[in-house]
């Protein structure tokens, strides 16, 4: 199979996978394809490195012996600071609907069922990280109010009642991509283009995250708000 070029030859990986021959084969792929690879076969060698190094993206297998990958991305989630919005990659051998939605309510930016075809994941890895270096929007509405929240679309950084809010990479796309056209709809198909699932679930799952970080009410969302049969929208004041 042709190897599709990378974005960037600097760009630093972690592939965590218990199966010592996909760690490998990961790694051997991902670094011809021009990355810089670190490798761990569990959630404690992770976590080591990454309490010592700073990565672009992290490829976590979910089904692992002692801490799987849904404990591992709740872990990185819960981290101060520019690393606890490390983009995540989920890799299983469960590809259940109900559990690419797991992935994503812990914060993952996307989920690829095992088996795949490895350009499919470079593909996806580049998509992910074109989303995390995305362009900021124009300065005349780089800050945007949301009642008691600010968001810095410059700055891709959210507070609420003047405490920073911790953002994956996703949300923040989601944010900014809405941001670009206040208070018009976007679809939702287009919000969902680069996302783990094209049919739109994974958009609604960061939805209801961001409503849950912005709204007084999640329920009755006054900021991020459904417009029915076409998208959402962001109506700031």
């Amino acid at each position: 199979m042709a190897m599709v070029e990378t974005m960037s030859a600097e760009r630093h990986l972690l592939v965590v996978d218990d199966d010592d021959r996909i760690r490998d084969l990961l790694k051997e792929y991902l670094t011809r394809a021009g990355f810089r690879v670190s490798a761990a076969p569990g959630g404690s060698a992770a976590r080591k490195l990454m309490e010592t190094l700073d990565f672009d993206l992290a490829v976590f297998d979910v089904m692992m012996p002692g801490e799987d990958g849904f404990s591992l991305t709740r872990w990185l989630r819960d981290r101060k600071g520019a690393a606890g919005r490390t983009p995540v990659l989920m890799l299983t051998a469960r590809g259940l609907p109900e559990d690419r939605i797991e992935g994503l309510k812990l914060g993952a930016d996307d989920y690829l069922a095992k088996p795949f075809e490895p350009e499919e994941l470079l593909l996806r890895i580049e998509a992910i990280l074109r989303r995390a270096q995305a362009r900021p929007v124009a300065a005349t509405t780089a800050l945007v109010s949301l009642g008691r929240c600010r968001f810095d679309a410059e700055r891709g950084e959210l507070s609420c009642d003047g405490a920073a809010v911790r953002l994956t990479e996703a949300e923040i796309a989601l944010l900014r991509r809405l941001a670009r056209s206040p208070h018009e709809p976007v679809e939702r198909m287009e919000l969902a283009k680069e996302t783990v699932d094209p049919s739109g679930r994974a958009i609604d799952v960061q939805v209801t995250r961001l409503r849950r970080k912005i709204e007084t009410d999640p329920k009755t969302p006054r900021y991020l708000q459904t417009v029915r049969g076409i998208g959402y929208l962001l109506a700031p004041d």
